[in-house]
Parts: structure tokens; sequence; C-alpha cells
């Protein structure tokens, strides 16, 4: 399994990957344009539920509670991260993510079912 990075997609705006990159933000990051954000997909399925982004809210002292649920949902789901998994087995793969706490969001909780996944 190749590295798994974390990029915020405000960050990745204009630029042009070099690894299969996936947004796995349930919506479109806000005024980004969809021709300036160059990735291979959009897997919004991915995402944690609406539910469980709103309750979350990215408010850090939820993150645990947060992880965990997330969590079942992705081992409930597993069909849906399963374009990320394997061109994860074939080298580096990047996570485009809007929120702005680069510790305490989805992606970093995706990162680490992925990575279990091997």
């Amino acid at each position: 399994m190749g590295p798994i990075e974390l990029v915020r997609a405000y960050d990745a705006r204009g630029t042009k990957k070099t690894s299969p990159t996936f947004l796995v933000d349930r919506l479109w990051p806000r005024g980004i344009a969809k021709a300036d954000l160059d990735c291979d997909a959009w897997i919004k399925e991915v995402a944690p539920s609406t539910q469980l982004r709103t309750w979350f809210g990215h408010q850090a002292d939820r993150f645990p509670e947060f992880r965990t649920r997330y969590l079942q949902e992705l081992d409930t789901n597993r069909a849906a991260a399963q374009p990320i998994v394997e061109a994860a087995r074939n080298g580096t793969v990047v996570l485009l993510y809007s929120a702005k706490d680069l510790e305490h969001n989805q992606a970093v909780v995706l990162r680490e079912w992925i990575s279990n996944q091997f």
C-alpha cells in the first residue's frame, strides 16, 4: 500500500494531480469551480452521512464520537471506498477535503480506515 496524502481542496485548486486523487466530501467545496479541481473522482458516497456530518459540525470535542460513528458507517458501506482502496494498493493516493481543521475531519478517519484494510 502506498501513502495516503490528505490535502485541503482549497490548497489543491489550480494544481495538477500527480497521483490518483479523490474528493471525499459529501458537498462540493464552496467557491471552487469543478474545472479548477483536478481529481479522478468525487466519491460523495464515502463521506459521512448528512446526519452524522451535521451532528459533528466540525466541533473538535465531538471528534472521538464522530470517528467511532464514521468508522461504523464505512464498515457498512465498504463498496463506496473500493476505488480508493484499489488505487492505494498501487501507490500514493490523495484525498481531498474542505474542512478547515486539519486534524479533526472525515479524511483523517477515512485514511485510518483505508490503512486498516491492508
